[in-house]
């Protein structure tokens, strides 16, 4: 990106210790960044509305059941098996939209299940804190190197990984230091399941999908600094998929895409977080392969959640099921992390497509359910969940989604601001003591302004 401007405008003032800038520097807190009038806003308002018609105790009960403790009401019977894992992705819906909106219900309902699965961890006693149905001898029979016992369950790590997302976010967006505490009690866990386990163990292991347990870990490295978290990350590195990445090679013709996004998210955060190239180039490589050559223009890829061969064109627009919105959830996850490492305008351009034409569109405009699949059949339709209902992997990615449009509109680095998204909002530079107010009604309106309300004169450029 260019500089378009440099601007005269406001001295520096303490920076306040946000979370959020702890571990992404360059990123503004989501409660800087305010949505004005749009279809982003509404958005997001509408979807607070659905959160807020969840049964709490309902997704917490997967987890009291495997403490040992008596649920208070039953589990949600659709997708039996992968209990526990639309949990974690409340938990990080919750935090990020009250990051973004200060509404006090969202608090009063993180708070909440923070203190249930404070509970449930503390009656496990080892850190553990899940909802996979039965997970006491999984857990025990893979430290005991009985790796083929994962096969019996329904992606347990992948799982998992919701919950520790869930807890880390409750801190990285909303504060939460008792979720960061139980996020690395859940860490060293793990690392406790995986220390016995071979490299070939390993390998064999993560041939099943397991999310993006090697961010959370890089995550947990940048807030502790404990070489033990970066470690197990890279342990968490699936060399079928690193190695041909890093190598420049792709080998992703009919692979389960969303099981490789989120790995990638990881190969990512370890290049950032530990200064790795053979994790940077994988990482690069990745994301131009799948953006340049197995997406959609909608930003979207795969079909029947499988990337199809780069020479099949046709079944992307015969399938029924089209695009998966977790991909391209995890996609822009990839996308903004490879532009704080390189500040490239490709990753924005790409952010840019895939937001307004796919993410957006992935909720119903007036009762706010959530999309699985994006068919591009003519002439097909879409299904959308219902609160309650639909626990489908896209429900709990869709949870999400609508609360951080403010999170890549503006970045910092230096004294350089940079504007990515042309959406209205107002952000509250706190660092130079500077207001910028974004208007206009991008795409449908080809002009954009800006206001700046200033403190104190100081320079900075616009990007």
């Amino acid at each position: 990106m260019k500089a378009f401007a440099s601007m005269i405008i406001a001295c520096g003032i303490a920076v306040s210790a946000y979370p959020q800038q702890a571990l992404y520097p360059s990123s503004f807190p989501l409660g800087d960044v305010q949505l004005l009038d749009s279809r982003f806003s509404k958005a997001q308002a509408l979807n607070v509305d659905v959160l807020l018609k969840y049964d709490v105790d309902r997704l917490l009960a997967p987890y009291l059941k495997e403490a040992g403790l008596t649920p208070k009401a039953e589990s949600f019977p659709c997708w039996d098996g992968l209990d526990g894992h639309v949990g974690g992705h409340y938990l990080t819906a919750l935090a990020i939209h009250y990051a973004s909106t200060g509404d006090p219900r969202l608090k009063e309902r993180m708070d909440y299940m923070i203190s249930e699965l404070k509970r449930c961890q503390d009656a496990s006693g080892n850190g553990y804190v899940g909802g996979v149905p039965d997970g006491k001898p999984l857990w025990d029979g893979l430290k005991s190197g009985n790796i083929e016992l994962v096969w019996k369950y329904w992606v347990p790590w992948y799982n998992v990984h919701k919950t520790y997302a869930g807890l880390r976010d409750a801190w990285l967006y909303a504060g939460d230091t008792q979720a960061k505490d139980m996020f690395l009690k859940f860490c060293d866990w793990g690392l406790d399941i995986i220390a016995p386990l071979s490299d070939e163990q390993m390998e064999a292991m993560l041939d099943q999908e397991f999310g993006g347990m090697p961010e959370v870990f890089a995550d947990a490295y940048a807030i502790t600094g404990d070489r033990k978290y970066l470690d197990g990350a890279r342990r968490f590195s699936h060399h079928w998929l690193l190695d041909s990445m890093a190598a420049g090679v792709d080998n992703l013709d009919n692979k389960h895409a969303n099981t490789q996004v989120p790995k990638v998210v990881g190969y990512e955060r370890i290049a950032e977080v530990a200064d790795d190239s053979l994790y940077r180039d994988a990482s690069v490589f990745f994301w131009e392969t799948v953006s340049g050559t197995r997406s959609l223009s909608i930003g979207g890829n795969s079909r029947r959640e499988h990337f199809a061969p780069k020479d099949d064109c046709k079944s992307y627009v015969t399938d029924r099921e089209g695009p998966e919105s977790c991909n391209t959830n995890n996609m822009l996850k990839l996308s903004e992390g490879l532009f704080r490492m390189s500040r490239d305008a490709r990753y924005a351009d790409f952010y840019e497509r895939a937001l307004y034409n796919h993410i957006l569109s992935t909720q119903h405009p007036v009762h706010g359910g959530y999309v699985y699949f994006t068919p591009a059949r003519p002439a097909h339709y879409r299904v959308y969940s219902q609160p309650n209902s639909g626990m489908w992997c896209c429900v709990g990615t869709g949870m999400e989604n609508h609360g951080k449009y403010g999170e890549f509109i503006y970045s910092h680095f230096g004294d350089s601001l940079y504007v990515n998204l042309f959406i209205p909002s107002r952000l509250d530079w706190k660092e130079k003591g500077v207001t910028v107010t974004q208007t206009g009604d991008f795409p449908a309106d080809d002009s954009v302004s800006f206001t700046v309300d200033v403190k104190k004169p100081a320079r900075f450029t616009l990007m």
